[in-house]
């Protein structure tokens, strides 16, 4: 296990055990051979950034049921056999706080079309935009593409990071 450290003089973030999330989400991202299916947002947290479908746990709903009907809902796509890689914990400024999880899938069915939420952006693993992407995705998403599991906690005001912690297995 290795962990990564940077924080600020007066560190704001709770510890992991006290962390409650406002609310819990999925990011999935769908790989095909050396492409990884990015979207850009339209709306919502993160509107004109690029990152993974995925978005709030509804109730009574699971995490995996989630990351499907999240797929689905902004790709248009199917993802049946979603692999859990990690897990997020974002705290903002304002208060704000979210617990991901973040999922891969190696096969889909259907073909990715663009709808009211996002763009698809299919994107070789080796061009990955990481300045259009949130600041966290940088520090984590090297993991996720190297198959090994992550753990990781950002403190954010706006777009800013200012601190986070990452643990890979």
């Amino acid at each position: 296990m290795q962990t990564w450290m940077s924080q600020a003089r007066h560190s704001t973030m709770p510890s992991w055990d006290e962390f409650l999330p406002v609310d819990r989400a999925t990011i999935v991202f769908v790989f095909r051979g050396d492409e990884v299916l990015l979207i850009r947002k339209k709306r919502g947290l993160g509107a004109g950034k690029i990152n993974g479908p995925g978005g709030r746990i509804e109730p009574n709903e699971s995490p995996v049921e989630c990351a499907r009907r999240e797929v689905q809902e902004e790709l248009g796509i199917d993802a049946p056999a979603l692999v859990e890689r990690g897990e997020l914990r974002f705290n903002f400024v304002d208060g704000h706080s979210i617990h991901a999880t973040v999922y891969s899938a190696s096969a889909f069915h259907g073909q990715p079309i663009e709808t009211d939420e996002a763009i698809p952006i299919w994107t070789p693993v080796s061009r990955i935009p990481y300045e259009e992407m949130w600041a966290d995705d940088r520090l984590w998403f090297p993991h996720l593409l190297s198959g090994r599991r992550f753990r990781g906690r950002f403190l954010f005001d706006d777009d800013l990071m200012l601190e986070h912690e990452l643990i890979t297995e």
